[in-house]
């Protein structure tokens, strides 16, 4: 059963779909009761982020903006769990958050590309030194650790990071019983994950290319996956 049929507390409780649904509505009370029932998927969120110079009170605060755009946009009826759908609008305006807050302080010029940043660790020896080597490597096996393990298991695969050889996407989809496109789309969204500055500030910081153009590239491209989401799934 899906935890939005089910009553929250005593069975006189209105189910968490009827709270949505009054929430949508404009019922301030049901709102409410959602955002405090949530209120641990912010911090969830938060945790999970590097914040730059965003304060950890200001990122909880962008999260609950988050979390109250999630709970006025989500459909139960459509099977996704809200917290699922809640994260990535928590996410989101977290990393906006962290954009205008390191935008006051930090201003360098270039570009960066995750890309060639794992291609550079699979094929190390085009890295100027073994000292850049070992620190992009060990930068970039932290920012992977932290992907959803399918998302990890994809890109692992595909650059070939543990030295076994690239992976297509035939055989990424064979070992995680999915179809070869659903592994690329899988590939993308992995990509997506790791170039939310959000995330990837770290590495963006070590290899000099950490900018506001690199910020909105990013958003821009998010948008669009996102929109190709939502019209492939019909939404």
């Amino acid at each position: 059963m899906n935890r939005t049929d089910r009553a929250m507390g005593d069975p006189g409780q209105p189910t968490e779909a009827a709270l949505f649904r009054r929430a949508q509505a404009s019922c301030r009370d049901s709102l409410n009761r959602l955002m405090a029932t949530h209120e641990n998927l912010v911090h969830a969120v938060v945790r999970r982020q590097i914040l730059g110079h965003l304060p950890f009170a200001e990122a909880l605060q962008a999260g609950r903006i988050g979390l109250w755009h999630a709970i006025l946009g989500y459909d139960p009826q459509r099977g996704l769990a809200f917290s699922t759908y809640a994260w990535t609008a928590i996410m989101h305006h977290i990393w906006q958050a962290v954009k205008v807050a390191d935008r006051a302080v930090s201003r360098l010029e270039s570009q960066v590309s995750l890309d060639r940043a794992m291609s550079s660790v699979a094929e190390s020896a085009d890295l100027a030194t073994a000292w850049e080597a070992r620190t992009v490597s060990s930068a970039v096996w932290e920012l992977v650790n932290r992907l959803p393990e399918e998302l990890r298991i994809v890109v692992v695969a595909r650059y070939g990071l543990t030295g076994t050889g690239q992976a297509l996407y035939p055989r990424i989809g064979a070992v995680l019983g999915r179809s070869a496109e659903r592994a690329r789309q899988l590939h993308t969204e992995a990509l997506l994950w790791l170039r939310q500055p959000a995330h990837s500030q770290a590495l963006r910081s070590l290899l000099g290319r950490h900018t506001l153009a690199d910020y909105e590239a990013v958003e821009a491209e998010t948008q669009r996956w996102l929109q190709w989401r939502g019209k492939r799934h019909g939404r």
